[in-house]
């Protein structure tokens, strides 16, 4: 049932539990009331890092659900991650931290891919491990990643590969034995190294630029930043139906935009920049020229409205009554009393202005965590309701246009080839780095340095290195590739290393076949020995008749020899009428020995005619070269995939051979 849930999951969605991993089933009411307080301590922890997070659909929360189908009573969500799989892993890293902070909690996370986690660390499972045997196999707990083990020699602890245990088994076992299911540290390590950077990657993943926006926008932004991810969403999905209403902006009127710093996340940021649009004629957007400027501010800012504008368009207009403060909400007052002991508000004193910051961001938090769960609003509806119950002082909004700090450069936009193999390169090492990775801290400082010291020398000696390329390993690697002997599964790589090539004894073989089927420790029986005069004339005759199928083999082979050299004769006849030749570079014997007569003489030298001469046309047919021509066929076939993936390339990548890219402008 759970596997069919699994594939019953929505696409870019994550969802995540936690459980009590000693938790009496008796005592329901003790386990309720244990798992809400620790929702409201989770929320609290933390508060510090969703506070400054922008989610791309749907944010992190977390809330109780009682005991059902056999899955006890945890507390947990879902979260559709849409286009930014960053928000997928931070949701992992937070798991980490809770599970670090709060002990007696296990936490699962799946996606619609199943065990995603596993699949980071594909290269180090064991090999009983497989999408068909991990279900409720994997945990987080104590902020280490945990695989209930598969009984061996070694140790009794754990579960038969072909046994799915219930995930109580599966609690019970891991607060028993919490230390063989801890994974292998191959395991961890490649988890770790992909939560590596945060929460720092939290700031390096926002991009601050200056959009012209209508003054509304700017007034909503500045109270719930979270509602720029769905305004760019509904731009970013729009339809021609979404854009009729945009012909007559009633909502966002562009008379009154102003010059504001807005705060995206780098997939919101590339999701709008990256889209060419042209705004209607009547919607009143006009944009300067692009030589302006603030030309991308004003291009910024029309797609920004428009997915405000289409935002807002698809919902109904909210009561004129003004919204509710947030200390109205009856969980208001214990999620401020967690944040009051988790140390949120840093010693300050209440009222002071870093105080007043921070309240002013956790009531952001609220609303957007906590509060909007229990809200029947969309989010256009809470965009309306904004606008209605916070006008804005135009004239005051402009003044500050003089005061906004500097934006964020958008340079990581471009990637070049030159950062592309470099992210390829880190990406296909970190399998190498996690299989010698040590935890202390010497080697990683030692990993970051040779990394350091790579990067230069390749910056340093780049000509060297491209001259030390060699067109002789080429030709050399394809003549290896085409005289090796492959098997019935089909082509082999004679040129790798990794791997010791196949061997066997046949000796060897031949022996265990005769153990196998018993033949030398059996003793014959009576029939058997009576039998064997018979077979000795029958013996004679097949003797006789291998012998004359030898010789008729031998006559065979040479006639197709014979047979086989009378056709390659007619063709290269019937090409020399052709431009064929042409294509192919030759060996020119007269030009390397020019003055040489015995040279020239072994070029013209061919079969007599009957007036003792030499046909003529075989003093036109030059040998090739095999080497320049594969060379050359080789290097205009990269050329024409244009740094692309092509059969060249991939054929030498197979090869073990990489040759630079082509650097001649012509």
């Amino acid at each position: 049932m759970d596997a069919l849930q699994r594939r019953m999951n929505q696409d870019d969605m994550v969802q995540y539990k936690l459980f009590l991993i000693q938790a009496d089933s008796s005592a329901s009411q003790q386990t309720e009331e244990r798992l809400k307080h620790l929702t409201e301590e989770i929320s609290a922890k933390v508060a510090p890092l969703l506070v400054q997070y922008i989610w791309q659909h749907q944010s992190f929360s977390l809330r109780y659900h009682p005991e059902k189908g056999g899955v006890p009573a945890h507390i947990g969500g879902s979260t559709q991650f849409g286009d930014n799989v960053e928000d997928e892993w931070f949701i992992v890293y937070l798991l980490q931290q809770i599970t670090e902070a709060f002990p007696e909690l296990a936490a699962r996370v799946e996606d619609n891919d199943g065990e995603f986690l596993l699949i980071e660390a594909a290269d180090y499972l064991p090999k009983w491990l497989n999408p068909d045997t991990s279900e409720n196999r994997v945990f987080l707990h104590r902020g280490e990643l945990h695989i209930l083990p598969c009984p061996s020699k070694s140790t009794s602890v754990g579960f038969s590969h072909d046994v799915v245990p219930s995930v109580a088994q599966a609690l019970t076992l891991l607060s028993s034995h919490p230390e063989a299911c801890q994974a292998s540290p191959k395991i961890r390590s490649a988890l770790k190294k992909r939560l590596k950077g945060f929460p720092e990657k939290i700031q390096r993943n926002l991009h601050r630029a200056h959009c012209f926006i209508p003054a509304g926008i700017a007034t909503i932004l500045a109270l719930r930043p979270d509602l720029l991810a769905p305004a760019v969403s509904a731009f970013y999905l729009r339809d021609p139906v979404d854009l009729q209403v945009c012909r007559n902006f009633q909502t966002f009127p562009p008379k009154t935009r102003v010059l504001t710093l807005v705060t995206f996340t780098r997939c919101l940021y590339a999701q709008l920049q990256q889209q060419h649009f042209v705004p209607d004629r009547r919607s009143g957007f006009s944009l300067p020229p692009p030589s302006h400027p603030y030309y991308k501010a004003h291009e910024l800012g029309m797609k920004l409205a428009h997915g405000f504008e289409i935002l807002c368009s698809k919902c109904r207009l909210p009561s004129s009554e003004p919204d509710a403060p947030v200390s109205c909400n009856p969980q208001w007052k214990g999620f401020l009393e967690s944040l009051k002991r988790n140390g949120y508000f840093r010693g300050e004193l209440e009222g002071s202005a870093l105080y007043k910051e921070l309240l002013r961001s956790a009531e952001i938090f609220f609303n957007q965590s906590v509060a909007s769960k229990s809200s029947s609003l969309s989010r256009g509806e809470e965009v309306l309701q904004l606008l209605q119950s916070n006008p804005f002082n135009l004239e005051e909004l402009k003044k500050l246009e003089s005061q906004l700090p500097q934006e964020d450069s958008d340079s990581w936009l471009d990637l070049t080839a030159q950062d592309l193999e470099l992210l390829l390169e880190e990406r296909g090492s970190r399998r190498a780095d996690v299989g010698s990775e040590s935890s202390g801290p010497t080697k990683q400082k030692q990993r970051v340095g040779d990394a350091a010291e790579r990067r230069k020398e390749t910056e340093d000696n780049k000509e060297e290195e491209e001259a030390g390329y060699s067109l002789v390993a080429v030709s050399q690697g394809m003549k290896n590739f085409l005289s090796a002997m492959s098997s019935h599964e089909g082509a082999e790589l004679p040129w790798s290393s990794v791997t010791q090539p196949f061997s066997f004894d046949p000796d060897s073989v031949a022996n265990a076949l005769d153990k196998l089927l018993g033949s030398k420790g059996e003793e014959l029986d009576s029939d058997d020995l009576d039998d064997d005069d018979d077979f000795d004339d029958e013996d004679d005759e097949e003797e006789a008749e291998e012998t004359e199928g030898d010789s008729s083999d031998q006559m065979r082979g040479t006639e197709t020899l014979d047979s086989l050299k009378n056709y390659m004769d007619q063709m290269d006849q019937e090409l020399m009428s052709t431009n064929v030749g042409q294509s192919f570079s030759q060996t020119n014997y007269n030009k390397t020995s020019s003055g040489d007569d015995s040279s020239h003489s072994a070029a013209t030298d061919g079969p007599p005619r009957e007036d003792g001469g030499v046909e003529e046309t075989e003093e036109e047919i030059q040998p090739l070269d095999i080497d320049v021509n594969l060379v050359a066929n080789l290097l205009e076939s990269l050329s024409s995939q244009a740094g692309l993936a092509g059969p060249a390339s991939n054929l030498l990548q197979s090869l073990g051979l990489h040759l630079p890219p082509n650097s001649d402008p012509s």
